[in-house]
């Protein structure tokens, strides 16, 4: 039913790249031809020299030299007069804008690339696009304004047999499943995504949909199962290079310890995490991981009134970011460390 997984995103000449390529094979190539382009003044090369230059650095961590890129490839897009080659400078930029905690630029350029690419006719750009918008909307825990847009891409990527964004749909479902516990219906999409994934030889949706897999699993008090595909998934993402994806793999391993009691572990692992999520610029992971530190200390003996302080802190910047699950977990946290009274609190789960 499914196809082998591939990287729409790598185009011309770089078209033949895997979608498992290690990112930073991609950087390297795609800087050598995004060279080759400028000498050769192919306008539409560069362009799309500069999308992998750019989507690569983003996925290392690399903000800055990510932001130029999809500047770059823009440019030079327009210089070609191509919609669909604008659309997808676009997308990385809304993509970006979103890992870097600015929701409201990413849904911003996200609905500018959907439009750009309906006018280029670039079908795979503006479902890209409009997954971005989706996936943003999620973020931010707009569930039910999003949730039916989720439903219909993964209804046009099945339809159209496209694994990468199928697993992508099903997992972006499975979460909102998840934060609003329906744990059961999260496990069965996470685990079809799983299964998806492999079968297409897509690796980076297979260790995403394994951490899915592991938070659910430890929410039912299976640890151990949980932190074993933990460290499956963390394997493939050290060897594609997918920094901003270990950090929140082990975010998630921070989790699961913390679940199951282990503090003094899950203090290390989360204390790593934020320093991951700190060297590349990325607010919701250091936030989140941060957020579990404090617990994970007060858990400790840390002492009542500097964890206050902190969370407080942290709900003022999960607020400010319109992270709307994410300021519930802050006040789940409170009522869980007796901070509040038990009915001020909200129904997240860290």
């Amino acid at each position: 039913m499914y196809g082998k997984a591939f990287a729409p995103e790598y185009r011309g000449a770089l078209g033949e790249l895997s979608v498992n390529s290690s990112l930073d094979d991609v950087l390297r190539t795609a800087l050598d031809r995004l060279r080759e382009a400028e000498r050769a003044d192919d306008a539409l090369e560069s362009a799309h020299a500069g999308l992998a230059v750019a989507e690569a650095s983003r996925r290392l961590g690399r903000v800055a030299q990510a932001e130029q890129a999809w500047k770059d490839s823009y440019r030079a897009a327009r210089r070609a007069g191509d919609e669909g080659a604008m659309a997808w400078a676009v997308w990385s930029g809304g993509t970006l804008a979103r890992q870097c905690g600015d929701l409201a630029l990413a849904m911003r350029w996200l609905t500018i690339a959907a439009e750009l690419a309906k006018r280029g006719g670039d079908v795979v750009a503006r479902g890209y696009s409009l997954a971005g918008l989706a996936e943003t909307g999620r973020i931010r825990g707009d569930y039910q304004a999003v949730a039916e847009l989720h439903e219909q891409l993964l209804a046009e990527a099945r339809r159209r047999g496209e694994a990468r964004h199928t697993v992508w749909a099903l997992e972006g479902i499975a979460q909102i499943h998840r934060n609003t516990g329906a744990y059961d219906k999260a496990l069965a999409m996470f685990e079809e995504a799983a299964q998806i994934a492999a079968r297409a030889d897509d690796t980076r949706g297979h260790a995403w949909a394994l951490r899915g897999i592991a938070d659910v699993l430890s929410l039912r008090g299976e640890s151990e199962r949980a932190l074993d595909l933990l460290s499956r998934a963390e394997t493939a993402c050290r060897r594609m290079g997918l920094v901003s994806a270990l950090a929140y793999n082990h975010k998630m391993r921070g989790n699961v310890l913390y679940r199951a009691g282990r503090y003094e572990e899950a203090r290390v692992v989360y204390a790593g995490a934020l320093d991951e999520f700190t060297k590349m610029s990325e607010p919701r992971g250091t936030a989140l991981a941060r957020l579990g530190l404090v617990k994970a200390e007060a858990r400790l003996g840390r002492e009542r009134a500097a964890t206050a302080a902190d969370l407080d802190e942290l709900h003022r910047t999960l607020d400010g970011l319109g992270l709307r699950h994410a300021r519930d977990m802050v006040e789940r946290a409170r009522t869980d460390l007796g901070l509040v009274p038990a009915d001020a609190g909200s129904a997240g789960r860290p």
